[in-house]
């Protein structure tokens, strides 16, 4: 792609587009579900937001870099905490959300459900 990469709007949006799992591209290649950007009324560059499913995927790779080990090695109390934060950022929205979870967790599906059933008792109280 020939982005304009010193512009200083891919370099402000960059560190976003990376952390969706975004692809960056030139506004005539955008589609009607890109997402073109302008500045000062012309159009810069075009984002192309992940599938939902990749999305999770590099949701999970990122938690992996952060907590610098598989988040399966990650002991219960991290992993719930993992659980929370991906519920807060809609992972279990996504179809299988609950099932690739679990495997990048080492659990099983039944273990997640508790997770998320056990911190939403915890605030209803």
């Amino acid at each position: 792609m020939t982005e304009p990469a010193d512009h200083p709007l891919v370099t402000a949006v960059k560190p976003l587009v990376d952390a969706m799992g975004a692809e960056l591209l030139d506004p005539g290649k955008a589609t009607a579900e890109d997402v073109v950007l302008a500045w000062e009324g012309a159009d810069v560059i075009a984002v192309r937001l992940p599938q939902l499913s990749e999305s999770l995927d590099h949701i999970l790779a990122a938690m992996e870099r952060r907590h610098g080990m598989p988040l399966a090695e990650l002991d219960r109390k991290t992993k719930q905490g993992v659980v929370r934060t991906l519920e807060a950022r809609g992972a279990f929205s996504v179809r299988h959300g609950v099932e690739t979870v679990a495997g990048a967790l080492g659990v099983s599906r039944f273990t997640v459900y508790n997770y998320l059933n056990r911190d939403n008792t915890a605030k209803s109280e």
